[in-house]
């Protein structure tokens, strides 16, 4: 998160100014036609050097414009009875920890919530239109948007954008036509219905896990505890997450979060116990001080 993005290594944009133009083709400025559209003019917010991202990055040299590596680990998972969502908290610029403890799912309305990677700057204005656009819309309709209503919204702005945006995007939600759905909205504004979506760097470790882990009908407390276990284990080998894990159920009873801080999370890979000082890790012989 931060300025992170998931799987940055296959999608170099073209450079862009420092003033940026966001189109969005509103399907609810007229009641029968999709007419006109919204343009958005921000600033670059991002503390990329867009014009440097087929350089590589010289450490001797001191490249302060080189390109970052950056990266979070973000996923949603459907159960028997609605959705999971799930998410690290560490937002990354290169090696430097900007926010070891943001929240990268971002509620859109009540029954649908939104799971962020990429860019920060611009994963979040996607989303606060989108929230936008879904307040209006349920004002007119007089009841919730459906899930896909939201997710087709957050295509559509992520596909006409998609040489400007660097974001990829999970929506989980739950409707009372169709049940919990996942969707996932990676780079370039594909949309696809999944039974389970995986995002950002953290997910290169995940997919043979999840082919073996995740099954049809699972109670709420499986698809809890899976999405728990599998970000656990992003961080433990990426280490562009990190930080607490965050989670969303949401289902017919509506909306629960939970937090799960760093103390609590399984170790894996001979990872060593969070510990408050350096001192105290010293002071156990884990590792061995290095002195003569």
């Amino acid at each position: 998160m931060g300025d992170q993005t998931v799987n940055s290594y296959i999608y170099s944009p073209p450079a862009a100014s420092s003033a940026r133009k966001l189109c969005f083709y509103s399907a609810f400025t007229h009641p029968l036609l999709i007419q006109g559209f919204l343009l958005l003019n921000y600033s670059n917010s991002s503390s990329i050097d867009r014009s440097a991202q087929n350089h590589i990055m010289d450490v001797s040299t001191g490249d302060i414009d080189a390109p970052h590596s950056m990266g979070t680990t973000i996923i949603g998972v459907t159960y028997n009875g609605g959705v999971v969502l799930g998410a690290d908290s560490r937002t990354s610029t290169g090696m430097y920890v900007a926010n070891r403890a943001s929240d990268k799912i971002t509620k859109l309305t009540d029954n649908v919530y939104l799971c962020r990677s990429g860019s920060a700057a611009d994963s979040q204005i996607v989303s606060d239109y989108v929230r936008y656009f879904l307040h209006q819309h349920t004002i007119q309709l007089g009841q919730p948007s459906t899930v896909k209503v939201a997710a087709n919204l957050v295509r559509l702005l992520s596909y006409n954008n998609k040489n400007m945006l660097q974001t990829g995007l999970i929506i989980g939600g739950w409707d009372k036509y169709e049940g919990g759905k996942i969707y996932g909205i990676p780079l370039g504004g594909t949309i696809l219905e999944q039974p389970f979506a995986i995002g950002g760097s953290g997910s290169s470790y995940l997919y043979g896990f999840f082919d073996q882990a995740w099954k049809e009908g699972m109670t709420q407390e499986e698809a809890e505890q899976l999405v728990v276990k599998a970000v656990s284990l992003a961080i433990a080998r990426d280490g562009a997450s990190g930080g607490v894990v965050r989670t969303v159920t949401i289902n017919s009873e509506g909306v629960t979060r939970k937090f799960y801080p760093c103390d609590k999370l399984p170790l894996w890979h001979e990872e060593l116990e969070p510990q408050n000082s350096l001192l105290d890790i010293l002071s156990a012989g884990i590792p061995d001080p290095m002195v003569s």
